[in-house]
């Protein structure tokens, strides 16, 4: 069995914990950026930015130079959504409860 694996699993588990698109996604800030929302975070963090919380609703990960790859795919596979939400358009859709 090869280490590399075992190395992904790891990272992947790193990252539900702290991925900036899942910060922003749940935090739901009115008037916050919703279209790469996670990635203009990890961005903005990267830049030196004082207050994500207040501009983004979400405390930015600690690590955003490794985030930001994984948070661009993500808000890539959600830009869909993402720019419904920011046009206004209603999907009418509920999270599982």
């Amino acid at each position: 069995m090869t280490r590399r694996p075992t190395w992904l699993l790891m990272l992947a588990c790193l990252q539900l914990g702290g991925c900036a698109t899942a910060r922003t996604l749940d935090a739901a800030k009115p008037g916050a950026p919703v279209v790469y929302a996670g990635t203009r975070l990890d961005w903005y963090a990267l830049q030196g930015g004082c207050c994500p919380i207040e501009r983004f609703g979400a405390k930015a990960p600690a690590y955003a130079a490794v985030d930001l790859p994984a948070s661009a795919l993500l808000d890539t596979l959600l830009l869909p959504l993402s720019l419904a939400k920011a046009l206004g358009i209603g999907l009418q859709v509920r999270g599982g409860g």
